[in-house]
């Protein structure tokens, strides 16, 4: 009895003084440590695996899968055939949970097929699509002990169907849950850019079918716009888990189904302990909801606890639906039933009546969430973190995050961890590990030492840049792993023997502590030199060679940093001399190209192997559009109707050329890349500024204008070429006395181009278009200057830049006009 009273008494006690839950680690807990960074050793990144060992295999979309050590030494694992028309390519990539017994990989994947080259009609029968008809594939392969993968190994699982030659939206994540079944994310594979940013739901019988999102995401009988759920077996075959949407057998459906109507479910992460499914859903375009047309652009955030429909392209967010449109009329019917959704197109081989759609966990748009900031929307679903007390591992996160999901944003470039209840319900969103290098985060994931490894995209599209790269973020309070950057003077060559001379320039130890350095020009673990600075290394022999330097702080902690010297195949160049970059152009227009290629090896370039493409930027992102082929031509650049007066839009051209390799070593790529900038430009997406703000105002194109322009404020628009240009106009509105705008060429006060003049129009809310006023174009390329004059402050608000004349561009010849006039072009 005594020991019952006083065991109570103690747990009473324990619990009065009940410890508070650990406060949140600032920034200085943690150390990124740079893994790999550069095209060379990411490509295009697209995801991210980590092996039991913490080696991390990481991919490119155009197939390369690269093994990344724990000591920054990569290698290519492996290079995977694909077919990379617009977004498509090699999406995920994952280990299987029993790796260590059976060193399974898997990945999703378009494969080449033969499909043709270029993109589909929009417009035409069944027969001018069924060429374009292919599938995207879900297979697996063997990692040998070498790090290779073993290509004659893969097992094909599951297909899925795709119509190829028009973008968008591919999803491909690959995880696992507790009980080993995998979960593959798709996309409604459905082109976005001629519905007005609403719902794609045309369903007009001469338009290629990829314009209607109701033949996916809405399909109960079709795996794309889904959550697929299997149970992959030894052969490569598959059961179908208990518990996914349809059973087995029922009649429309795919058993494979866990969870349908979604968009681009790009990311997302399955939390073993609850099973919960945290998922970033990507959303339409448009800039406003219209009562006519439905909500403007929304994204979510979702925590899947079972089978269920999330409603597109029918309801989005809260459960906010979209208004039947009919695309050959342009009349609008009524909104759809988010309760009781049917799918009723005629592209539609599932069943009528839908299950209830799902409200989004949290729905958000611009700045409508505080805690998310504001800006473009590419929400990621990312993984949760679950703290074990018994791993030995000094990088692992501490209690602190336990439970807690990491989710992150790719445009806005940001990873946050957000705090949930027992039921799933939000409670709280912090910032996380604010002082990172981050651009784009692309893929993240914990390994299995407790940290957190990240691959980000790097500021570049649809393909590598110099900031693209692979971290690992570990907890570490005390001395920080130094930072180390290597370059080289010559990456490739033909020459052989070839002397590089390496620098470090840029490494430095964060506490300031004297560094000690060891290079390894043949990564074959001999130190060759001690130098703390420049230092040169002559290669002897043909073939590629890892360089690797080793810089360690008085504590003993060693950051890494490599580079790959090629020595006998030297990378083509490519310059694209037409357009110009920074070209002036109109969505719809066709563009001249001519592009010159060398290649030191091949010598004379063939043509027939320029790959060029169109793509669609917006924001900090792109949609690839159009394709062409050759050295000299025209490109199509489709109208743009998918975005709003309100999205800061522009073109991408970039040429690619393959050379045959040379003497055992691989083919590699040499690439060009220009900027076009549109005839009509919101001010307010200018490059630079001085003294000016962005204001919002309803009257204003797309919501916001700049304004609170002083005397001697400016903006400033780069890349810009003025080439055919011939005039520049205005839209502006001024409650103060007005002003000039001077554009001038390079700087503030660089040479002066044209002055028009800005009359007062009696208020903020009042337009007025300037009259174009003739331009020069500047003896020299480089940004250009939009300098405001006048008497006093509050002079006058921009609105928009309007640029006149042919440009870059030339219009659509009238037999191509009156073809495309019978449908709308994907933007």
């Amino acid at each position: 009895m005594a020991a019952a009273v006083l065991a109570t008494t103690a747990m009473t006690a324990a619990t009065a003084v009940a410890a508070p839950p650990p406060p949140a680690p600032p920034d200085t807990a943690f150390d990124q440590i740079t893994l790999a960074k550069g095209e060379s050793k990411v490509g295009e990144p697209m995801a991210l695996a980590v092996l039991p060992d913490r080696r991390v295999l990481h991919s490119s979309r155009d197939g390369a899968v690269f093994l990344t050590t724990p000591d920054a030494t990569t290698v290519r694992a492996g290079t995977i055939p694909v077919y990379n028309h617009d977004e498509d390519g090699l999406q995920g990539i994952a280990v299987d949970p029993d790796f260590v017994r059976n060193r399974w990989v898997y990945v999703y994947y378009a494969p080449p097929l033969d499909t043709p080259a270029g993109d589909a009609p929009e417009e035409g029968t069944p027969q001018d699509f069924a060429p374009f008809e292919g599938h995207n594939l879900l297979s697996r392969f063997k990692l040998t002990d070498a790090g290779t993968l073993d290509m004659a190994s893969e097992q094909a699982i599951l297909r899925v169907p795709t119509q190829r030659g028009t973008c968008c939206h591919a999803g491909g994540e690959i995880d696992f849950d507790a009980r080993g079944n995998l979960l593959l994310s798709t996309g409604d594979d459905t082109n976005p850019f001629s519905s007005d940013g609403y719902a794609p739901i045309d369903e007009r019988p001469d338009r290629n079918p990829a314009f209607d999102a109701q033949r996916s995401s809405a399909n109960t009988n079709d795996l794309r716009g889904k959550i697929l759920r299997i149970d992959v077996q030894d052969d490569g075959t598959y059961r179908i888990p208990q518990g996914n949407l349809f059973p087995a057998g029922t009649d429309k459906t795919r058993p494979e189904i866990y969870a349908m109507g979604f968009r681009n479910p790009f990311r997302f992460t399955v939390d073993r302990e609850t099973g919960w499914i945290h998922l970033g859903e990507y959303g339409p375009d448009a800039g406003s909801a219209d009562p006519a047309r439905g909500p403007g652009g929304l994204v979510e955030y979702n925590v899947i606890k079972g089978p269920g429909n999330y409603g597109w392209p029918y309801c989005i967010g809260d459960n906010q639906p979209f208004v039947d449109y009919d695309f050959a009329t342009g009349q609008s019917g009524q909104p759809f039933d988010c309760a009781a959704p049917k799918n009723l197109s005629p592209h539609n081989t599932g069943l009528v009546d839908l299950p209830p759609v799902q409200p989004a966990w949290l729905p958000y748009d611009d700045d409508s969430v505080p805690e998310l900031g504001s800006g473009p929307e590419s929400p990621m679903g990312g993984p949760v973190y679950r703290f074990d007390p018994s791993l030995k591992s000094p990088v692992k996160f501490p209690r602190y995050f336990d439970g807690k999901v990491l989710n992150y944003e790719w445009d806005r470039g940001w990873i946050k961890e957000f705090t949930l209840g027992r039921e799933g319900e939000l409670q709280g969103i912090r910032p996380f590990f604010e002082s990172m290098e981050l651009v784009r985060p692309m893929n993240i994931e914990f390994g299995p030492d407790g940290a957190l490894y990240v691959l980000d995209y790097g500021s570049s599209y649809f393909g590598g840049a110099p900031d693209s790269a692979l971290y690992r973020i570990d907890q570490n309070p005390g001395s920080k792993t130094p930072k180390v950057q290597v370059s080289a003077d010559k990456v490739s060559s033909g020459q052989a023997p070839l002397t590089v001379n390496f620098d470090p320039a840029g490494t430095e130890d964060p506490e300031g502590g004297q560094l000690s350095y060891a290079w390894d020009f043949n990564n074959d673990g001999t130190v060759d030199s001690t130098e703390a600075g420049p230092v040169s290394f002559t290669y002897d022999q043909r073939g590629a060679h890892t360089a690797k330097l080793a810089v360690t702080d008085p504590d003993g902690r060693t950051g890494y940093a490599s580079v790959q010297i090629v020595v006998g195949n030297t990378p083509p160049q490519v310059e694209i001399e037409l357009p110009p970059d920074g070209g002036v152009f109109a969505f719809g227009e066709q563009v001249p190209f001519r592009v010159r290629a060398t290649d030191a090896e091949d010598g004379e370039i063939d043509c027939s192997r320029m790959e060029l493409s169109y793509a669609l930027g917006h924001d900090s992102h792109a949609h690839p559009l159009s394709e062409e082929s050759g050295c000299e031509g025209v490109i199509e650049t489709p109208a743009d109707e998918g975005h709003g007066l309100d999205a800061d839009v522009f073109g991408v051209i970039t040429a690619s050329y393959t050379d045959n390799g040379a003497e055992g070593l691989p083919p590699v790529e040499g690439s060009g890349r220009v900027t076009l900038q549109p005839k009509h430009k919101q001010a307010e997406f200018f490059t630079e500024s001085q003294g000016v703000e962005v204001v919002e105002e309803a009257g204003a194109e797309g919501g916001s204008k700049v304004g609170a322009v002083d005397d001697s404020d400016w903006i400033s628009f780069s890349p810009v070429n003025l080439t055919g240009i011939d005039g520049i106009g205005y839209r502006v509105s001024a409650a103060g006395p007005g002003g000039t705008i001077e554009v001038r060429a390079g700087a503030p006060d660089g040479e002066l181009l044209h002055t028009a003049q800005v009359p007062t129009t009696g208020g903020g809310d009042r337009y007025v278009d300037i009259e174009p006023v003739a331009v020069t174009a500047p003896g020299t390329p480089g940004p250009l200057f939009l300098v405001f004059r006048g008497g006093g402050t509050g002079l006058f608000e921009l609105d928009a830049v309007k640029f006149h004349g042919a440009g870059v561009s030339q219009p659509v010849p009238p037999d191509d006009a009156a073809a495309r006039a019978q449908g709308d072009l994907p933007r």
